[in-house]
């Protein structure tokens, strides 16, 4: 695969439920994450269910963040797609496991790119000249 970007797929569990449903302290928090792992916010958009839970996504110039919470389950579901070399989603992952107080947590790393034969880290933002 010619790697672009690295995708960490995330399970919290046994989380802080009331957390887990306040959209403001969410929003901010993965926002906060975003600048913890270096990367560079684009855009954020929150969502508030009825009679409760969140979703959201930032967007960032490397890729882009989301949550989905279930605060009667204590669990969130949250997605660090990043690309480069210059962004950790790890430290993201560390932040937000402990601003929602998640007791378990698991995840699981997949590289993004485009079929190969070899496994390479490309620049995922090429010049106009470089071809891949």
């Amino acid at each position: 695969m010619k790697i672009l970007g690295r995708h960490l797929i995330v399970e919290y569990a046994d989380c802080d439920c009331i957390l887990l449903n306040d959209i403001d302290f969410l929003e901010q928090q993965m926002n906060e994450s975003v600048r913890v792992s270096g990367a560079t916010i684009v855009s954020s958009k929150f969502h508030r269910y009825n009679p409760q839970g969140v979703s959201g996504v930032i967007v960032i110039a490397e890729s882009h963040l989301s949550i989905h919470t279930w605060p009667e389950y204590g669990y969130a579901a949250v997605d660090f797609f990043t690309c480069g070399e210059e962004v950790d989603p790890y430290k993201a992952f560390e932040y937000m496991k402990k601003m929602l107080k998640s007791q378990n947590a698991t995840v699981k790393e997949l590289n993004r790119g485009i079929p190969s034969d070899r496994d390479e880290v490309i620049a995922h933002k090429p010049s106009a000249t470089q071809s891949i």
